[in-house]
């Protein structure tokens, strides 16, 4: 009786997978399978600060020396620090020195461990250059977990499994041979490089989103970190930082080409909500006008004081650093720059 119960619920699961729609089903070496492991292979761009290569990431935790700070990456988002250390001075020469050993991490989450500098340059040398095209599809990603059932035909056994980051989706994508069909329990949930999320119902569904989208955004494949500072800045955002903190300072300030560093030295920049701006220095306070408009890399910072004539312009937004200080850098084309800082953050 027992035999009789297993043999009849192995048989009820084969025949339920054998009458899942085709759509359903995932196997080995398709269209979709191989779009799939594209799209959850390892980005090896997002830390081209500290490698300049495209195909593989330095595994963290690492420690590194930028401009003689010496500093420990913990998390994607450290990456940052080094960032802010090279931008305070535009005149100077970046250095970063990267303690050795490392592990490199490839597009299929092999990992390699190296010794030294001339072992980075080699692996380096062996990437694609920059903004050149690669495998990996970076502008969407899934949301985790994903469940999905596994029919074995030589054996008939299913098992269940289920992934919980790309690099797990990219093993079991990999390791389907050709004697197992895969049913994805769907719907499954997608991420748009602008956060946008689209609710995938089948396979077909799913290659066709992958297909659409996988060239909607820039891949940053390039080694200047500059490039992408304001992605996610906001109008509130500024907003916040510069009403909220009271009493900036100028650090940076070059107009026309000419360094005006120590024109402004001593002077107190407060901002208000309602537009206002008010500068005191030596008992004397001079009172303008301030407006920040658009959004993410295209946002115009008007600033009117009058009297102050180096601070008057339509700036745009260059990046919002947070470090050892707050710093709020403003600029026009490759002449004109701004730089309010603040320890209150």
């Amino acid at each position: 009786m027992f035999l009789a119960v297993c043999i009849s619920s192995c048989r009820t699961e084969e025949e339920e997978l054998i009458q899942t729609p085709e759509e359903l089903l995932l196997t080995a070496n398709s269209t979709v399978a191989n779009l799939m492991l594209k799209t959850v292979s390892n980005d090896g761009s997002n830390d081209n600060i500290l490698d300049r290569s495209n195909c593989f990431n330095l595994k963290l935790p690492l420690k590194v020396t930028a401009n003689n700070q010496e500093i420990t990456i913990n998390a994607v988002e450290d990456y940052k620090i080094v960032e802010y250390i090279f931008d305070d001075e535009d005149d100077d020469i970046d250095n970063l020195d990267i303690s050795f050993p490392i592990t490199l991490v490839f597009a299929d989450y092999s990992e390699t461990m190296i010794n030294s500098m001339s072992q980075l340059s080699s692996y380096s040398n062996n990437c694609n250059g920059e903004n050149e095209v690669d495998n990996d599809i970076e502008c969407l990603d899934f949301n985790y977990p994903i469940s999905a059932s596994i029919f074995n035909t030589t054996n008939d056994l299913i098992s269940t499994q289920s992934v919980t980051d790309d690099s797990e989706f990219f093993e079991f994508i990999k390791n389907i041979d050709p004697n197992q069909i895969v049913s994805i329990q769907f719907p499954i949930t997608v991420v748009l490089f602008d956060q946008t999320e689209l609710t995938i119902h089948n396979l077909k569904e799913l290659e066709s989103a992958i297909e659409d989208h996988k060239n909607d955004c820039d891949e940053d494949d390039d080694f200047d970190y500059n490039d992408d500072d304001c992605d996610d800045c906001a109008t509130d955002q500024l907003t916040a930082y510069l009403v909220n903190c009271s009493n900036w300072t100028v650090d940076k300030l070059e107009r026309y080409g000419q360094d005006y560093d120590d024109a402004y030295y001593g002077y107190i920049f407060n901002f208000s909500n309602n537009g206002d701006i008010s500068v005191y220095w030596s008992g004397i306070t001079a009172y303008g006008t301030w407006a920040a408009t658009g959004s993410g890399n295209n946002i115009t910072v008007t600033i009117d004081i009058p009297g102050l004539p180096y601070c008057n312009n339509d700036w745009v937004l260059h990046e919002i650093s947070e470090y050892t200080e707050t710093k709020i850098d403003l600029r026009v084309g490759d002449n004109d720059r701004i730089r309010y800082e603040n320890y209150c953050n």
